[in-house]
């Protein structure tokens, strides 16, 4: 006997048999072997390859009250996770506090005390708001993971970058919603991290490089920081920068064996040198170690151009 066809909406990922009544499929046809059952009235079709918010959104159909939380809000809404954290790929559920506790197959529940505007939904899912997400983490997270999520919410660059970005939200929301919450588990991490948080680090590894540098007594650079050449266009746009030294520092997350991309990293050397700066690259292996790399590299780089440690 042929299967009825499921409605689009149903063939695309995870769903509840709250939704499939609502679109009028029979429950006999739930049961049909082209379903798997992966929690408690959750289906995914067997051949799905959905991910994201497709594979999710069953889980918080199922009724008014449950929304995706710490790492599972984290990842949709990007936030960089280390890795000791990264293999946790459990569902994490949550329900406002007092209410029944999420308890499910493959789901970590969750219990949390929040204010209305700090859930929200996003692409048929609900989950917690990319700031209160942030708070969140702050009981699993050290400072210094917690400033690397937190730069990441927070960065954007402007129209005179390659590719220019939009925050996801505002270091002032990060500091509110702190603020809501001074009792909260993790708050003194978040009240530490805030401090540390800067709008312009595109990437974990550069969060953590600017971290080194900081924390080895060196200046901050500048983040965001354009190059503008002689026509008035920008040339250079370093991942972080020492204007009074003329240092623009390059982190370069992979190993750029590409041809093209080979040739642009020596067009850029080239055009930071003809403009009087010094190019200091950095590696992941820099950042490695209770004594990274990068201190040294950039420190002899700062004493060259004339800095002393005061």
């Amino acid at each position: 006997m042929r299967r009825a066809p499921l409605p689009e909406y149903l063939n695309t990922g995870s769903f509840s048999l709250r939704a499939s009544d609502k679109a009028g499929v029979t429950r006999t046809r739930t049961l049909a072997k082209d379903l798997v059952a992966v929690s408690r009235g959750i289906r995914v079709p067997i051949h799905s390859e959905a991910s994201g918010t497709a594979a999710l959104r069953g889980y918080t159909d199922v009724d008014d009250h449950s929304f995706l939380a710490l790492y599972s809000a984290a990842r949709i809404w990007g936030h960089p996770l280390p890795a000791r954290r990264s293999g946790d790929w459990r569902i994490h559920i949550a329900r406002r506090r007092g209410s029944s506790f999420p308890r499910r197959a493959n789901v970590a529940g969750h219990a949390l005390t929040l204010l209305p505007d700090e859930v929200t939904e996003f692409d048929g899912v609900r989950l917690t708001t990319p700031a209160r997400t942030w708070l969140d983490l702050a009981a699993v997270l050290t400072v210094e993971e917690l400033v690397a999520a937190g730069d990441f919410l927070v960065c954007e660059h402007g129209p005179e970058f390659p590719f220019p970005r939009e925050a996801v939200c505002t270091l002032g929301e990060l500091r509110a919603i702190a603020g809501r919450h001074p009792g909260m588990r993790g708050i003194r991490t978040a009240r530490a991290a805030l401090e540390l948080i800067r709008v312009g680090a595109d990437s974990a590894p550069e969060s953590s490089m600017r971290l080194a540098l900081v924390n080895a007594g060196l200046p901050e650079p500048v983040l965001n920081h354009v190059v503008w050449g002689d026509h008035g266009m920008p040339v250079l746009w370093p991942d972080a920068a020492y204007l009074d030294y003329r240092i623009s520092i390059q982190y370069d997350g992979m190993p750029h064996a590409d041809g093209k991309q080979h040739r642009r990293d020596i067009a850029r050397q080239e055009t930071t040198a003809v403009y009087g700066w010094l190019e200091v690259r950095v590696s992941k292996d820099d950042l490695d170690g209770e004594r990274p790399a990068v201190v040294r590299k950039v420190r002899r780089a700062l004493e060259s151009r004339g800095w002393r440690a005061s």
